[in-house]
């Protein structure tokens, strides 16, 4: 998940000059691309967008959060691709399987309000009587572990946190955190990082970004059609076929507090209840 800044302003928190930052912006505009353009065509064939994609230790992130592995991209899926993107809630096409199940959830090297905003996004899935629910653990191997990364603002937006889909009937196993000022600054807001935990979690389970056909909805900018992408994105029946600004899954945050609204409810209890 991604939240928007201004880049200028950003400058001069730091106290680097303008045009610092103009220079540094070129300076990366001119790198060469170390995506490799098969491996674009893979994840423009899965259905995510190609802008902006990043080389990771982990595999590629994608749409500004999600963490698609070497593997990921080079399985072949055979679930029809039915209708993309008009804002509705969407699914991956896998999922995680052997239910009912407990999810356990480890926070490792973070500070307490991301121990205590896993707490709020665990007892917020945790309400809707799914038959996944999520406890977290202090020791033992969790099948989901929370770790942190730092990185600053880039094209005037900072990654709250990433996270991928499920593969093999289980949930992705990380969810990264932004412990960057910039990200949730030297306070860090309890419920602010308990929503962008609980939307990382919904990656882990299968979901898509509500807005990923046009993240101009949620991000600004221009917007992006990528078309059909062939698989990977499966409307949920009984979901809106119009915008949802409330969504929790939207590809940006809106720097606050956001749950769960009606529609989303709809989605989690046609995949998990």
């Amino acid at each position: 998940m991604k939240k928007q800044m201004f880049a200028v302003i950003a400058c001069l928190a730091a106290g680097v000059m303008i045009s610092s930052c103009n220079k540094n912006d070129k300076q990366q505009a001119s790198q060469p691309n170390p995506v490799s353009n098969d491996v674009l065509a893979q994840i423009k064939a899965s259905g995510f967008s190609t802008d902006n994609v990043q080389k990771t230790e982990d595999g590629y992130l994608v749409e500004g959060d999600i963490l698609l592995t070497e593997q990921q991209l080079r399985e072949k899926v055979g679930t029809p691709t039915l209708r993309i993107a008009n804002d509705e809630q969407y699914r991956t096409n896998n999922l995680v399987s052997a239910l009912p199940r407990v999810i356990t959830v480890k926070v490792t090297g973070l500070g307490t309000a991301f121990i205590a905003g896993t707490d709020t996004a665990i007892a917020r899935y945790n309400r809707l009587g799914l038959r996944i629910t999520f406890q977290r653990i202090t020791s033992g191997t969790p099948d989901i572990t929370l770790q942190g990364f730092n990185q600053g603002p880039s094209g005037g937006y900072i990654t709250l946190g990433s996270s991928g889909f499920p593969s093999g009937g289980n949930p992705y196993p990380t969810v990264k955190m932004n412990t960057n000022q910039y990200a949730y600054g030297s306070n860090p807001n309890v419920l602010y990082v308990g929503s962008v935990i609980q939307h990382e979690i919904g990656h882990c389970i299968g979901m898509r970004h509500t807005d990923y056909m046009n993240r101009a909805y949620s991000c600004g900018g221009s917007a992006v059609n990528e078309g059909d992408g062939g698989v990977g994105a499966v409307l949920i029946p009984g979901t809106p076929s119009g915008p949802d600004a409330n969504s929790w899954m939207l590809a940006c945050s809106n720097g606050g507090n956001r749950t769960f609204n009606a529609n989303d409810i709809i989605a989690l209890n046609y995949l998990y209840h």
